[in-house]
């Protein structure tokens, strides 16, 4: 009877305690409780803490809790994706997401390199991960809206999912307008580290060529998708760390979610 007594009385205690204004109080009647108590109650007390906190902490998740956290583990996600995306040479020199010439231009490159041009095509291609740098800078809050409208029933979907679950459902339900709000900060970021110039620079020189097939790619829808891409990479690969890595989980909702 002491030990569901004592169950009783620290449930009570944790529960209430989580209250941040309570928990000098309790602190307090917690260390009575233990100073009064003789050996045998305090092995007792111990063991009934024990049983406490368990009870507490093994509750099941409500469907709203499921929501809230899938989402701060997209955000979280997010805001370290774009801060890294974000960073000089962070496409440039990451495989994972570097952005490389054209696929439908690349007989253009390699006859370009041929005429003596590698530094231009160098350039060039520095140049289109130089503007998904600066367009990630303003990719957060874009993303961020997006994750929103989660549902409950995605939720239990993407919980149960593999470790890219979530992304894969941002990238499904929010690429099309992604793309229509990204691609104008783009064309800003495109001006910004004169990707344009190098690109025409670049075209007409080959055009001007013989036996050559003209090249006209939309450098600005290019580089749009291929930034976009690169952040999903990006979240993908933070989802999984939070996901599989306890030190990832930097909330209690987190632990909780993904324990």
């Amino acid at each position: 009877m002491k030990n569901v007594f004592y169950t009783l009385i620290l449930v009570l205690i944790l529960i209430l305690a989580k209250k941040s204004i309570m928990k000098i109080i309790f602190s307090v009647i917690l260390s009575v409780l233990v100073s009064s108590a003789s050996a045998q109650s305090w092995k007792e007390l111990k063991s009934a803490a024990t049983k406490a906190k368990e009870l507490i902490t093994t509750k099941e998740l409500s469907k709203s809790e499921i929501v809230s956290g899938l989402k701060e583990a997209l955000e979280v996600g997010i805001s370290n994706s774009t801060e890294l995306a974000s960073q000089k040479g962070e496409f440039n020199n990451n495989n994972l997401i570097r952005i490389p010439f054209p696929t439908e231009a690349e007989k253009m490159k390699s006859t370009l390199i041929k005429v003596e041009l590698k530094l231009q095509v160098k350039q060039f291609e520095e140049s289109l991960n130089s503007a998904a740098e600066e367009a990630s800078k303003f990719a957060k809050e874009i993303f961020i809206t997006a994750v929103k409208n989660m549902t409950i029933t995605d939720a239990l979907k993407i919980l149960k999912g593999e470790d890219n679950a979530a992304t894969i459902y941002l990238k499904k339900q929010t690429s099309k307008e992604l793309y229509k709000k990204f691609k104008p900060i783009v064309k800003k970021a495109i001006e910004k580290v004169h990707v344009t110039k190098y690109w025409n620079q670049l075209s007409l020189r080959y055009n001007a060529l013989p036996m050559t097939n003209k090249v006209n790619t939309d450098i600005q829808d290019y580089v749009s998708n291929k930034t976009i891409d690169g952040l999903f990479i990006l979240i993908a690969k933070e989802e999984k760390n939070i996901r599989n890595n306890p030190d990832a989980r930097t909330s209690e909702l987190l632990q909780r979610v993904f324990k």
